[in-house]
């Protein structure tokens, strides 16, 4: 009883090892919302495959413009090399189209991206080639927007004043033309409020955005961070980590990758010496900011991450070290105990062991009974087959036999006819004869249309296994009359054995190239991976190991 005792207090005190944690719901939430990271990414991976199969389609320019403006929203704060491929593409359309008004707006949103990924170079070179008085309102709002983003993400790696002030600049343009009652407008009034020393007016008018604004709302997380730089200024430690782990949980389920508020939190409990809490939300900050590549805020958290992971190790280098003292002490006392048991345990094993092993033995004479079973029935199946195989064989041996003499008998009867006509003075019968391909090409037809039916008559299921390995779109459909089309026929020889395109070629009387372009054709129409395409096709009617 002492020994039973002194385990739990053991157990109880091991507990503390891990030091103080956080029981705040909210930490609970985002610590789920962590864990289904990866759930949130999948759905937002499936979304935007949705709209993709939509630009898929053939589209006119300035529509395709649009979708792909869908997109390059979508991925701008997901995957940053992703949304740089649709707003370049975007620039090209729009040169394309010669839409000056499309050009711009391409350019920001190219501009936007470079900055965030730390392309500052190529950022400021497309900044600098707009001029706001070439822009809409509209358009001066986004590039004002984007200009303060560039100085923004500049800072991280140069604290120049000269750059602070910028982005304030740019701030003010952009507050100067955007509508005051807009969603975009009030929080950055706000932050201008906030860097302007009024962190009440600016708390004030952010708690009303964010009483009315949905969870699921891009803008949530912006405004729930916000709130929680204004508790910060007023050094109220609850509600600032309230407004920070909200923003933190919209923006794991709003998959937005760029964000700031989980490192701002992992700074926190860094200081409040939750270490578990620190690391586990610096490594959830570190992983999106490098699948977004979101180059600053990968700057930003890596020295974070360095110093906290460093103290999270020590912590539990520790922990470790304590647990196994404790583990040490507990095996001892439990040797003591096992030793009291530990005759009549054998006994009990013997008994148990010789049950069991009577009851494998009956269990392996079993399973050995139905694998005999199973394996003669296989036999028997494999007999069957290669009797009818043989039969196969045989009848088609006989049929090219058949086949052979036929053409020995037409090319004879051919002879015959050309050496009467010669005979006969008549040359010029007998030249237009020579001259003449119907022979070689009714030989030809005939020979194709027999390959044909003897293939299908080997592998009946050919065309429909064929189009298995094709996307559906791209199946092929044989026209009335036909057997097989060019198509089904080079992939039919490929499947007899012969891969070498020459000969394929020289069989089906088509030039080298075409036989390439059918082969490449066929593997760009494949629903299964390219490369694997033609060794698929090889293995078209053989039977599966389960057969």
């Amino acid at each position: 009883m002492k020994i039973i005792f002194f385990s739990l207090f053991i157990l109880s005190t091991t507990t503390s090892l891990y030091g103080k944690s956080d029981s705040n719901p909210g930490v609970t939430e985002l610590t789920n919302a962590i864990t289904n990271k990866n759930k949130y990414t999948k759905q937002k991976e499936e979304d935007i495959a949705a709209i993709k199969r939509v630009r898929k389609t053939r589209i006119p320019l300035i529509e395709e413009y649009h979708l792909n403006t869908n997109i390059y929203e979508e991925y701008r704060k997901f995957k940053i090399d992703s949304a740089i491929y649709y707003a370049d593409r975007n620039l090209q359309i729009a040169y394309a189209l010669n839409d000056k008004e499309l050009k711009n707006e391409a350019k920001i949103q190219l501009a936007n991206l470079y900055s965030s990924s730390g392309k500052y170079r190529e950022s400021e070179i497309l900044l600098r080639s707009l001029n706001s008085r070439d822009l809409s309102r509209d358009g001066c709002a986004i590039y004002y927007e984007a200009y303060g983003r560039f100085y923004e993400h500049y800072i991280i790696n140069s604290h120049s004043q000269v750059y602070i002030q910028q982005v304030e600049t740019y701030r003010d343009s952009l507050l100067s033309v955007l509508d005051i009652t807009s969603m975009k407008f009030k929080p950055n009034m706000a932050e201008k409020n906030i860097l302007g020393g009024n962190v009440a007016i600016a708390q004030n008018d952010l708690l009303k955005i964010f009483s009315v604004t949905k969870r699921d709302h891009p803008d949530y997380g912006t405004v729930s961070y916000l709130l929680g730089n204004t508790y910060e200024l007023q050094h109220n430690s609850d509600k600032k980590k309230k407004y920070y782990i909200i923003s933190a949980i919209a923006d794991l389920k709003n998959t937005i990758k760029d964000n700031a508020a989980m490192q701002t939190l992992a700074i926190i409990y860094y200081k409040e010496g939750d270490i578990d809490n620190a690391y586990r939300f610096t490594k959830s900050a570190i992983e999106d900011a490098i699948f977004c590549k979101v180059k600053f805020r990968t700057l930003q958290v890596s020295e974070l991450y360095t110093i906290i992971n460093t103290s999270y190790q020590i912590k539990e280098a520790k922990a470790k070290n304590q647990l196994q003292i404790y583990l040490t002490m507990i095996s001892i006392l439990s040797l003591f105990l096992v030793l009291t048991i530990l005759y009549v345990y054998k006994q009990m094993k013997k008994v148990s062991r010789i049950k069991e092993e009577l009851h494998l033995i009956s269990k392996q004479l079993e399973r050995s009974n139905k694998d005999i079973a199973k394996a003669n029935y296989r036999l028997n199946e494999r007999n069957a087959l290669l009797s009818e195989s043989n039969h196969v064989k045989e009848k088609y041996i006989a049929h090219f036999f058949d086949l052979c003499s036929t053409y020995v008998n037409k090319m004879e009867n051919y002879r015959k006819t050309l050496n009467k006509k010669a005979t006969n003075k008549q040359l010029d019968e007998l030249f237009k004869m020579l001259k003449s391909t119907n022979v070689a090409d009714n030989e030809l037809e005939e020979l194709y249309i027999t390959f044909d039916r003897i293939f299908l008559n080997l592998y009946p299921t050919f065309i429909q296994d064929f189009n298995a390995l094709l996307i559906r779109e791209e199946q092929v459909f044989i026209k009335h009359g036909e057997i097989l089309n060019t198509e089904l026929r080079i992939f039919a020889l490929i499947r007899l054995g012969i891969t070498d395109s020459v000969k394929i070629a020289a069989f089906l009387r088509y030039s080298l190239s075409t036989i390439y372009n059918y082969r490449t054709s066929a593997r760009n129409k494949a629903a299964v991976p390219r490369d694997d395409f033609e060794a698929m096709v090889l293995n078209i009617g053989f039977l599966s190991p389960q057969e």
